[in-house]
């Protein structure tokens, strides 16, 4: 079954980084026009999972990310819409310089090729995945988990319509079926036809694919994710910003885990964050200095500064000193998303400077971390590494480059 779905990529591939941007843009309407048609269809799927989900006591978080809605479906519809208004960097020249020799050297932006997308339960990425891969002149495998299968089939088949409909090879999307750790596995292996992997879904899958696969893979990581609340902050902003990155929505990877918090306005700071948090019952654990400042912080252990929970729990570590905040979340973050509230220029700059992480900011929520949020429109996910992508990765980060060399007869001596 691999096999033959490798070679299916390979064949669509050829087609696919040749393609106009008027092509492309035309099937992404078309796709998008075809989502909302399918919609009672797509539902119906996803509500076969979400039964599973119940039955077998799926966390409410996780559930969650495994929903569709009316509102869900039309947000995936405006994703593909918003791809197709992007700018296609396939093509793009990026540099053209002319040698003593008279050779002209340049390089341009080319398609990735063959994109295999290896996700947990987020049906909502089988659009997306697809979408942007498609506006970057890529075809896509996907591999998603058994929890999502009836409503990642649902999607995929209507894509693969849209595809039929504006002349386009279906298998420019392709979805293994065998969600079989096995088979997972062989699809890790597959370097002859796949020329990248992207593994989005928790720490386990993330590091499963890491260890096992051979073709090369962009990890887009956990998210534990971390607030400092200096000694200057506006408190109320403060409060704010948290109860925004905690609770929106808890079983994403932007959401903060983390609370950092200088010990000389906790007294003033943590008690009256408590009360707020109540509205969400968010559990509270921290260190002696946070319980000294309020009773109803329970007690934290080591093993609570590195955990993404995806829940209604938050950490709070005191610190008396922005440098020991700066040691403390570069030593257990996931090298997602940090925030610093303050209204120190310098502290902002230095926290900038100092915190090794994909995203940073000064003031604002790290639910700010996303394609759509970006300007990207959908995103494929949020690398974490440093190569060959950082951050939100939209359409540039799905492209390589090669270089081009215009000459009119010149040989090397």
């Amino acid at each position: 079954m691999l096999e033959q779905i490798g070679k299916n990529a390979r064949e669509a591939e050829a087609v696919m980084r040749v393609l106009s941007v008027k092509e492309k843009n035309k099937l992404l309407a078309t796709a998008a026009d075809y989502l909302m048609a399918d919609m009672t269809l797509l539902l119906e799927a996803n509500e076969r999972d979400m039964e599973n989900a119940r039955e077998n006591n799926m966390p409410p978080a996780l559930q969650d990310r495994l929903q569709l809605t009316e509102s869900r479906v039309a947000q995936m519809a405006e994703g593909l819409r918003q791809i197709a208004a992007l700018d296609d960097p396939v093509g793009e020249v990026l540099s053209m310089k002319q040698r003593p020799n008279g050779l002209m050297i340049g390089q341009k932006r080319v398609p990735l090729g063959v994109i295999g997308i290896i996700y947990e339960s987020r049906p909502n990425v089988t659009a997306d995945a697809f979408g942007l891969c498609f506006k970057a002149g890529n075809v896509v495998i996907l591999r998603g988990g058994k929890d999502a299968i009836h409503s990642n089939n649902a999607i995929t088949k209507t894509m693969q319509e849209a595809l039929e409909k504006c002349g386009l090879p279906i298998h420019a999307i392709q979805l293994i079926t065998d969600t079989s750790h096995e088979t997972a596995e062989e699809f890790m292996r597959m370097n002859e036809y796949v020329d990248v992997l992207i593994p989005r879904g928790g720490a386990g899958l993330i590091r499963t694919v890491v260890q096992k696969a051979t073709v090369p893979v962009i990890e887009t990581g956990t998210g534990n994710c971390h607030i400092f609340v200096d000694e200057t902050a506006d408190l109320d902003m403060a409060i704010d910003i948290i109860f925004n990155a905690k609770t929106q929505r808890i079983g994403v990877c932007n959401a903060c885990e983390s609370l950092v918090v200088h010990e000389k306005i906790k007294d003033a700071f943590l008690p009256r964050l408590a009360e707020r948090l109540k509205e969400k019952n968010v559990e509270l654990r921290g260190d002696e200095k946070s319980r000294e400042a309020c009773v109803e912080i329970k007690a934290a252990t080591e093993e609570d500064w590195g955990t993404e929970y995806l829940d209604y729990i938050l950490s709070i570590k005191t610190v008396s000193s922005i440098e020991e905040a700066i040691l403390h979340i570069n030593k257990y973050n996931t090298g997602h998303s940090e925030a610093i509230i303050t209204k120190d220029y310098d502290n902002a700059q230095k926290f900038l400077n100092e915190i090794d992480a994909a995203a940073v900011y000064v003031n604002a929520s790290t639910r700010f971390t996303d394609g759509f949020e970006f300007g990207f429109g959908a995103e494929i996910g949020i690398s974490t590494q440093k190569l060959h992508a950082r951050g939100p990765m939209g359409l540039k980060e799905l492209t390589t480059t090669k270089y081009i060399i215009y000459g009119n007869g010149q040989v090397r001596e």
